[in-house]
């Protein structure tokens, strides 16, 4: 199932995580296990904003997915992971 995962980031946290490098670590883990066909990073309401489209095969992994997300940013995922259906142009 294709997937489109929008991630913001709490901004005290996106700081600290940002000069502690935890961010990067939690982004790395997550592409490891997703290996994303695409990846965008911007700003939303004023948050550090990720947009993640990747395929996933079981909703079980849902939350080993997100849990670094969760656990070191404070990321708002939830309800913002939704299942997409046809192809990418191009």
């Amino acid at each position: 199932m294709r997937m489109l995962l929008r991630i913001k980031i709490p901004v005290e946290h996106g700081n600290r995580a940002a000069r502690d490098g935890s961010m990067a670590k939690a982004f790395e883990s997550i592409f490891d296990k997703l290996k994303p066909e695409a990846a965008y990073f911007s700003m939303e309401d004023g948050l550090r904003t990720a947009y993640i489209f990747y395929d996933i095969d079981a909703e079980y992994k849902f939350l080993e997915i997100h849990e670094p997300l969760f656990a070191t940013m404070g990321a708002d995922l939830s309800p913002r992971f939704h299942p997409l259906k046809g192809r990418a142009l191009g």
